[in-house]
């Protein structure tokens, strides 16, 4: 060992165990990190789900529309007009 190298120093409780080390500064910024690195990287997935789920709203919309067009469309080739039971007609659909 060179002269200006401080031996490790141990420090043992009188059970024989080793008490806690403390982390040192670049171990408790390096976990600093990490935990902020995963709090953002939370936050884009949550944006970009919400970002999916807002751009899904006129599809879902478009996509309602077609179908009521199309049952309306299948009613009036049959001849029939859609009465149910909110209106006072018999039977719950056209179908």
């Amino acid at each position: 060992m060179t002269k200006d190298r401080t031996p490790p120093q141990i420090e043992m409780r009188i059970d024989g165990d080793f008490l806690p080390q403390r982390p040192s500064w670049s171990a408790r910024l390096a976990g600093i990190a990490v935990i902020v690195a995963v709090l953002a990287a939370s936050l884009a997935v949550a944006a970009l789900a919400l970002w999916l789920a807002l751009a899904l709203i006129p599809v879902a919309l478009v996509a309602g529309l077609i179908a009521w067009a199309a049952i309306r469309f299948q009613l009036w080739r049959r001849g029939a007009s859609f009465r149910g039971p909110w209106r006072g007609g018999p039977g719950g659909g056209p179908f």
